[in-house]
C-alpha cells in the first residue's frame, strides 16, 4: 500500500485527489490548518499543520514517511492576494521549500515523489497564445509571483537533489465544491437562487475576461499521473478551449431555464432575463481586478503525449453540474424559510 500525503486536504483538489487515491488502495494522510472543520473525508488520516510551520512540517513528513506528497495548500484566491502580499508569498512560495526541506532532512529525497500545485496566473501578461510549458512567465499577481517562486524552487531542488518533483501548471478547473469567494461559484449560485427567487440579480467584475475551464475532477487525476511517471518534469493541464465569463454567466442561467440578452457595454452592461426584461446580472467596478489577465488558454500537448491524459469535460457539463447541485442547496434553503415563516 502506497502512502501519500496532501497539503490542502479541505480545498476543492483535496476532495477529489484524496477519494481518487482512496480508490487505487493509497493510505491518505490530509493537512489542514483547521482538520475538525474537514468534512466528507472520513477515510483520510487528518493532521493539524500549516506551510509556516518549518518544525511542525518535517515532524509530519517524519511521521508519515510519505510514498507521495501532493502539495495543494496555498492562499488560492487571487484578489485576496494583493491584501495578503506577504501571507501569500509565505504560505504559497516559501511553503514549498519548507516541504522539500523536510523531505530531505527525513531522508526520502530518493524516494518520495512531490508534486506542486502550480497555475496558469504564472503567465499573467500573456506572451503567447496559447500557453504551453515553454512559454515565458509573467504573472500580473502577488499569488502568480509566488506561485513562480515555488515553481522554481521545485526545478531547483529537481536538478539539485535528484527530487522526483514536478509542477503542474493547472489551469482554471471548477466542480460543486468549488468555494463561493470564486467567480464561477458565486454565479452557480446566483443562477440557482435567482431561478427559485431567493436573490433578484448577480454583481460580477469584468465580463470579458478570458479562460480555459475544466473539472478539478479530471485535472487532479494529471496531478496522480505526472507522479506515476518514470522522470519527473513540468506540465500544462488544460483544456485548450476558452471562453469569457458572460459565456459562462449564459450557461449557467440557461441550466436553469433563463435566456439572457445582453445590453450595454463595459460598466453599464447589464445581462436581462428575456421573458421578463428584469435585470439579473450588472457589472460592480468593485469586483475587477487591480491587474487582470487575458486570453488565458492551455496547450495540454505534452500532458496527453507523457502521459496519455486529456480532458473530457465540456463547460456545459461543468456548469451543469455545479448549477444542479447549488439549486439543491438553494431548495433546502427556500424550504427552510417556508417553514420557520
Amino acid at each position: 500500500m502506497k502512502t501519500a500525503l496532501i497539503t490542502g486536504i479541505s480545498g476543492q483538489d483535496g476532495y477529489y485527489l484524496a477519494h481518487l487515491l482512496s480508490g487505487k488502495g493509497y493510505e491518505v494522510h490530509g493537512v489542514s490548518r483547521t482538520p475538525a472543520l474537514v468534512r466528507d473525508l472520513e477515510f483520510v488520516h487528518l493532521h493539524g499543520a500549516n506551510l509556516t510551520d518549518r518544525n511542525r512540517l518535517l515532524e509530519l513528513v517524519e511521521e508519515v514517511r510519505p510514498d507521495e506528497i501532493y502539495n495543494l495548500g496555498a492562499q488560492s484566491h487571487v484578489g485576496s492576494s494583493f491584501d495578503q502580499a506577504e501571507y501569500t508569498g509565505d504560505v504559497d512560495g516559501l511553503g514549498v521549500i519548507r516541504l522539500l526541506d523536510s523531505l530531505r532532512a527525513a531522508g526520502l529525497a530518493d524516494r518520495t515523489r512531490f508534486y506542486q500545485a502550480s497555475s496558469s496566473e504564472l503567465y499573467g501578461l500573456v506572451q503567447e497564445v496559447p500557453q504551453s510549458e515553454s512559454t515565458p512567465f509573467h504573472p500580473r499577481s502577488p499569488y502568480g509571483v509566488a506561485k513562480l517562486y515555488a515553481y522554481w524552487t521545485v526545478v531547483t531542488y529537481r536538478e539539485a537533489y535528484g527530487i522526483h518533483a514536478s509542477n503542474g501548471i493547472l489551469f482554471n478547473h471548477e466542480s460543486p465544491r468549488r468555494p463561493t469567494t470564486f467567480v464561477t461559484r458565486k454565479i452557480s449560485q446566483a443562477a440557482a437562487r435567482i431561478s427559485l427567487g431567493l436573490q433578484d440579480k448577480v454583481s460580477l467584475g469584468n465580463l470579458n475576461a478570458r479562460r480555459d475551464w475544466g473539472h478539478a475532477r479530471e485535472y487532479v487525476e494529471a496531478m496522480w499521473r505526472m507522479l506515476q511517471h518514470p522522470a519527473p518534469d513540468d506540465y500544462v493541464v488544460a483544456t485548450g478551449t476558452q471562453f469569457s465569463i458572460r459565456d459562462f454567466v449564459a450557461e449557467a442561467f440557461r441550466a436553469v431555464g433563463i435566456e439572457l440578452e445582453w445590453e450595454g457595454e463595459d460598466v453599464h452592461e447589464v445581462g436581462r432575463d428575456s421573458k421578463t426584461g428584469i435585470v439579473r446580472v450588472d457589472v460592480d467596478p468593485a469586483f475587477f481586478r487591480i491587474a487582470d489577465v487575458e486570453n488565458i488558454v492551455g496547450d495540454a500537448t505534452k500532458a496527453k503525449l507523457n502521459l496519455n491524459w486529456e480532458p473530457k469535460f465540456t463547460l456545459k457539463d461543468i456548469v451543469c453540474e455545479m448549477v444542479e447541485s447549488d439549486l439543491k442547496l438553494a431548495e433546502s434553503e427556500s424550504l427552510l424559510m417556508r417553514s420557520e415563516s
